[in-house]
Parts: structure tokens; C-alpha cells; sequence
């Protein structure tokens, strides 16, 4: 049975990722998954859950068996269910330490963003590793289960800001809204995000300190535009919530309902 209902309601507590893509009727769980279907929510053969792998659809599905670090479940139909963004948005931000990068995609997550590109900047203090996006990935899954997306944010390999303001995602200047935050610009939110936006908008934020003059330079002769986020001092997370929260909303406000 396939249904596209976009408001079709979940029980998001009992949502569980799957890897790889459902293709059958058959259903497995490993790893972190497993875990918690079986050590945490303690379920046995004929409990009912909910699936997603990424794909934009729900399963719902029943626990069939449980094995040795697996449980196979029988997958009862597909729901087409859209909760996703009508825009198109990605952030490029260079990641604060320790906790804070978690708390930042999982909010990120929860607000409909797409893609998330760590920067390496010139004042960045964080070099992002592959251990470090394992981390966040895992932190997407988790937020995804409780917020009831069906499409996962994408981590991006990390770039540098020249290469990235170079790149071929940053330079669609004329279907894309490009921003980078910095305290200097006369620009604010309102400015821009009150006039409606494209389908496809581009968020910079910067490290502790911001980006240098020359880093600024470099995007405004690109064709971004630099925008004010207030007379406080934000940290990186903060900022980069904050941008991304207003341009959800305002896209959403104006359009049909997803």
C-alpha cells in the first residue's frame, strides 16, 4: 500500500532508520538501531513500529524476529509523507568545538535544513575529521526520528572558503540567495527575507571572531550579500540557528502548506 498524505501523523517516538534503502517486504536493523529497538524500548515479535531510510517515505512495519545484534521486521506499505522545506537550504558555517557542533545539526535538522558544509576559515578552530562527521551523521538520524523528517541533512565534506565561494553551488548567482553573516553589513534579515525568497538559498557563518575582511571581500565580489544579525555577539551555533529558522519561515509563509 502507497500513500501520499503529507500530514499523516506518526507516533515519533517509534520511528527507526534503516540502511540500505527499503526495496522489498523484508526489513533489517543493526547497529545503534537495534540497540535501542530491543534493549530500550524492549520490543518483541509482533511489535508495531515506523520506518524511514532517507528515501522521503515511511513504512510501517512489524518485528518479525530478533537475533544477535538484529531484528528483521515485516514492511506493511510505504507512506509518500513530505514534511520537508519548499526551500532549498544550505549552510556552509564553520563548526564550534566539542557539543556544540551535535547541538547545531540537530537543530539544523529540526528546522528543514538540507545540506550542512563545514568551512575551514582562516580564524576556524575546529578542523573537521571523519570521526567527527560519523558523529554528526548519527546526531541527523537522531534528530530526523524525533522531529519526523524522512529525508536525512547531508554533512558535506569540508572545504575551504575560497574553494567553497569557488565552488559550483555557490556561484548559481541568479537562482540562488547567497548570505554570509558579518557584523559590519547594513543589511538585516527583514531587509531581505520580508521581500519573499527563491527556492534555493545559501547561509555563511563563520568562526569565533568571524570571517576576516579579506574572507568578506572575496563573497561580496562573488555576488553575496552580507547581512547584520543584531549588535550582540552571537557564537557560531546561535547565528546559524537564527538565519536558518527566519528563511524556513519565511519560506514557508506565503506558500501552500507542505
Amino acid at each position: 500500500m502507497i500513500r501520499n498524505d503529507r500530514h499523516h501523523p506518526c507516533d515519533m517516538t517509534d520511528r527507526y532508520f534503516v540502511e540500505p534503502a527499503i526495496s522489498g517486504d523484508t526489513a533489517v536493523l543493526a547497529g545503534p538501531e537495534a540497540h535501542h529497538l530491543t534493549h530500550v524500548k524492549r520490543a518483541r515479535p509482533g511489535a508495531r513500529v515506523t520506518l524511514f531510510d532517507g528515501s522521503g517515505a515511511e513504512f510501517p512495519a512489524e518485528v518479525r524476529t530478533i537475533g544477535r545484534g538484529e531484528v528483521v521486521l515485516s514492511v506493511l506499505g510505504r507512506d509518500e509523507i513530505d514534511r520537508e522545506s519548499p526551500i532549498e537550504l544550505t549552510l556552509a558555517v564553520s563548526l564550534p568545538k566539542g557539543d556544540r557542533q551535535r547541538w547545531l545539526v540537530e537543530k539544523c535538522t529540526e528546522l528543514g535544513v538540507s545540506g550542512i558544509v563545514p568551512l575551514i576559515t582562516t580564524r576556524s578552530v575546529v578542523q573537521p575529521g571523519p570521526q567527527a562527521a560519523k558523529r554528526l551523521a548519527r546526531a541527523v538520524i537522531e534528530a530526523s526520528k524525533q522531529c519526523g523528517r524522512n529525508r536525512l541533512l547531508a554533512i558535506r565534506d569540508a572545504q575551504g572558503w575560497a574553494d567553497f565561494v569557488a565552488s559550483p553551488v555557490a556561484c548559481d548567482r541568479f537562482n540562488t540567495l547567497r548570505l554570509v553573516a558579518h557584523p559590519a553589513a547594513t543589511t538585516t534579515p527583514m531587509d531581505l527575507l520580508g521581500a519573499g525568497l527563491p527556492d534555493r538559498v545559501l547561509l555563511a557563518v563563520g568562526p569565533e571572531g568571524g570571517f576576516t575582511p579579506e574572507e568578506v571581500e572575496l563573497a561580496l565580489a562573488a555576488g553575496w550579500r552580507a547581512i547584520d544579525l543584531g549588535p550582540r555577539i552571537l557564537r557560531i551555533e546561535t547565528a546559524a540557528v537564527l538565519l536558518s529558522g527566519l528563511v524556513t519561515l519565511s519560506g514557508s509563509s506565503g506558500r501552500p502548506s507542505r
